[in-house]
C-alpha cells in the first residue's frame, strides 16, 4: 500500500481559501475549525494546517457560515449534556467508511459546540498502521485526558512518511474523534456518543475515488481493502447510537442500533452541493 493518500491537492485549496476569506489556517486541535470556520471537509486522508493529506471536491467552495436553523445546536445541546465519559470529557465519536462525510459534520457540529476540538485519526494512523494505532491513541491521548490532563499527540505526516510536531488537545468539554475506526472496540468505553455516517461503502468509496482522482487509485485500492478486513474484525455501526444521512439539504440524525437515542433530528445547513469527506 505504497504512495501517498488520496486528496493531496486539498491542503493547498485550502490555503487558497482560507486567504480569500482573510483567515490564517488552523495548526492545532487545540485551535479547532468551526462551522464558521471551515470551508473545506475532510475525511481519513485529509488534515488541515501542517499535515499533508487535504483533498480538493466539488462544494469547497460553499461558505459554511451560511448553515442555519436550531436542530444542530439542539444535538449539540443534547451531546453537552451527557455525563463525562473521559475524566471531565463527553467524548464524542464519528465514525463510518472513507468519503461517507465524516470531518465535515464534525466540522459543523464542532461550531455548534462553540469550536469543540477535532481529533482527526487520519493524524494518528500512518502508512504502515492503517488501523494499527490503538495503543498510540490511548497512550497520547484517552489516557491522558481520562487524567484530566492535556493530550499531546505526533500527527503524521502523509508526504514525509513521518512524525511532525506534536500537537496539543484539551479537556475541553466536548472533543469529537472523527474517522475511519473511531467506534472501534477499544475505544467505545471512553466514548460518551458513537455517530455514524449511514452511508453504504461502495458509495463512499466511489465519491472518495471521484473526488481524489485517478492519482490515488492504487492507495484506494489498498485502502479499501484495510477497510473491509477492519470493520469485519471491529465493527462499529452496530454500536452506533446515532445514525447520520447526508442530503443535499443538510442531514438527518436518527437513533442507531444500539438503542441508546430514540429521538431523531433533521440538521439543515442551506442548499448547495453536498461536501464530500
Amino acid at each position: 500500500m505504497g504512495g501517498l493518500p488520496p486528496g493531496l491537492r486539498k491542503a493547498r485549496l485550502r490555503r487558497r481559501l482560507w486567504a480569500n476569506y482573510g483567515r490564517r489556517s488552523p495548526t492545532s486541535a487545540s485551535t479547532p475549525r468551526t462551522a464558521a470556520s471551515t470551508n473545506i471537509g475532510r475525511d481519513h486522508f485529509g488534515r488541515g494546517g501542517g499535515d499533508a493529506r487535504g483533498r480538493s471536491r466539488v462544494g469547497d467552495r460553499t461558505d459554511l457560515r451560511s448553515i442555519t436553523g436550531t436542530a444542530i445546536h439542539q444535538l449539540a445541546s443534547r451531546l453537552r449534556h451527557l455525563p463525562p465519559s473521559c475524566g471531565t470529557v463527553r467524548l464524542i465519536g464519528v465514525d463510518g467508511h472513507a468519503g461517507s462525510g465524516k470531518t465535515t459534520f464534525a466540522g459543523r457540529l464542532s461550531g455548534a459546540l462553540g469550536g469543540a476540538p477535532v481529533l482527526h485519526l487520519d493524524d494518528i494512523a500512518t502508512h504502515e498502521e492503517l488501523f494499527d494505532w490503538t495503543g498510540r491513541l490511548l497512550e497520547q491521548v484517552i489516557e491522558p485526558l481520562a487524567r484530566g490532563g492535556i493530550a499531546r499527540y505526533l500527527p503524521y505526516d502523509w508526504h514525509a512518511r513521518r512524525s511532525g510536531p506534536a500537537r496539543t488537545l484539551p479537556p475541553a468539554p466536548v472533543v469529537l474523534v472523527e474517522g475511519v475506526g473511531a467506534g472501534r472496540r477499544a475505544l467505545r468505553p471512553h466514548l460518551a456518543r458513537l455517530l455514524w455516517m449511514e452511508l453504504p461503502p461502495d458509495d463512499a468509496w466511489a465519491r472518495g475515488r471521484s473526488r481524489d482522482g485517478e492519482a490515488q487509485r492504487d492507495f484506494w485500492r489498498g485502502w479499501v481493502a484495510a477497510e473491509r478486513r477492519h470493520f469485519a474484525e471491529d465493527p462499529s455501526r452496530p454500536f452506533a447510537d446515532l445514525l447520520v444521512r447526508q442530503f443535499l439539504e443538510g442531514y438527518e440524525v436518527l437513533p442507531g442500533p444500539s438503542g441508546a437515542c430514540d429521538t431523531p433530528l433533521i440538521l439543515t445547513h442551506g442548499d448547495g452541493p453536498p461536501p464530500v469527506c
